[in-house]
């Protein structure tokens, strides 16, 4: 009798709304617990696009994302499509480059280039699970009405702009911010030379410029996605062909070549800079019913390469989370949001601090001299000091633990050095 009562137990359903990065990994990992798992997206197929509102897409992956994936079994999958970087490439205004490793050897991020191909991955994933149940449909449709879903839980995954916050907004006791910052983005594409990369592709390059940067990415194809990081004041002043060649001319002469003068006029006008946008909130979740996870709670700009990473974690951590306490909902969300709110607020502070450091900071010798030091005093005491960004890139080390770290590491820097001058 009781084996015929588990056999017709209805499984509960789990509405995840976005079908995007966040959102097909979270469908993983609750078809993988046998929850019935609805995905609604409001853009077409992603497993069918190529471009996202007209871009390609560029994503750092590092160990907190890895180990995400790696969970629901696609790490490979993934990790096949990417390309290592093993440190930042200094691109000098005279000419010269630099590099600056990350860490230790071995310690890489991937460049993964397309939004689909996660996606493509983690929803074929999905359909190996016999519990899954995958509809793409629109939770809000363009007249403004709403699609009813009757679900156990719902799972905002729905990015910076979310829909599924709004409804949060209504309630008393929730927090939120946003914080617009004053330089945009703007993207364009260096092609292959003679069917090989253009430059050595296993860097992050940077051309850093004190107010403004660009950096570029490798992809698969040989092509390496540049992106220009400016204040929308400057974006706006340059409005012909022959000034952004001046401009490039001045600040960036030797990508000239490598992406083309007529390459350059045509594509900087393709589409206008883009904004960026730092989202904080809290809680993150509404009783025992809705979460939020990835931008949709906590957007934050792309400087540290951590915010598709962060997302990832969110997973990994509520899964953590439901097994800790059996999937209990009602014990399970609550933790969530306080376990996960400092560690998200962490990590946009220090994506803001780490823009002044890529653009500025890289530049001073100062800097390259505490990079050294950092190294040094990290290989002689490996578990006292170890450096800010191979903690928040090659660890899952907390956020807002790691920030806390530092801050104790650098009063340590202090006292050695006034030791030293003793």
């Amino acid at each position: 009798m009781e084996e015929s009562t588990s056999r017709t137990t209805k499984k509960k359903l789990v509405a995840v709304v976005g079908g995007g990065l966040v959102g097909s990994l979270n469908a993983c990992f609750f078809a993988k617990r046998g929850f019935d798992v609805e995905v609604f997206e409001i853009r077409e197929d992603i497993r069918k696009a190529k471009v996202v509102r007209g871009r390609s897409i560029n994503l750092a992956l590092s160990h907190r994302g890895r180990q995400a994936l790696k969970h629901v079994g696609i790490e490979e999958k993934i990790v096949s499509q990417g390309i290592p970087m093993q440190a930042r490439m200094i691109h000098s205004l005279n000419g010269k480059q630099y590099p600056i490793p990350y860490g230790r050897k071995g310690q890489v991020s991937l460049s993964v280039n397309n939004i689909a191909t996660f996606s493509y991955y983690a929803i074929c994933r999905l359909t190996e699970y016999s519990t899954m149940r995958l509809s793409y449909c629109c939770v809000f449709r363009p007249d403004g009405s709403k699609v009813q879903i009757k679900a156990d839980l719902i799972v905002g995954c729905d990015g910076a702009f979310s829909a599924t916050r709004k409804q949060f907004l209504r309630r008393s006791r929730f927090n939120y911010s946003q914080t617009y910052i004053p330089h945009g983005y703007m993207e364009l594409t260096m092609p292959p030379v003679n069917g090989e990369f253009a430059m050595k592709p296993n860097y992050l390059h940077i051309w850093p410029r004190n107010t403004f940067m660009m950096i570029a990415l490798p992809n698969l194809d040989r092509t390496f996605t540049c992106t220009l990081f400016m204040p929308f004041e400057d974006f706006e002043k340059i409005t012909t062909g022959d000034e952004v060649i001046k401009f490039f001319q001045k600040y960036f002469p030797d990508t000239i070549p490598l992406i083309g003068v007529d390459a350059l006029k045509r594509d900087y006008f393709r589409l206008p800079a883009q904004a960026m946008v730092s989202v904080k909130c809290s809680p993150y979740h509404i009783d025992d019913k809705c979460v939020l996870m990835g931008d949709a709670a906590h957007a934050v700009v792309p400087f540290y390469g951590q915010g598709m990473n962060a997302g990832f974690e969110d997973c990994i951590v509520f899964d953590e989370m439901m097994e800790q306490f059996n999937e209990d909902f009602s014990a399970v969300l609550p933790e969530y949001s306080r376990v996960r709110v400092p560690d998200d607020h962490a990590i946009a502070d220090l994506a803001m601090y780490n823009y002044i450091e890529m653009r500025a900071h890289v530049n001073s010798k100062w800097f390259l001299f505490r990079k050294h030091v950092d190294n040094l005093l990290h290989f002689l005491m490996p578990k006292t000091i170890i450096p800010l960004y191979t903690m928040v890139t090659f660890t899952r080390t907390r956020y807002h633990e790691a920030v806390q770290r530092w801050h104790w590491q650098n009063k340590v820097r202090s006292f050695l050095k006034i030791y030293a001058s003793l």
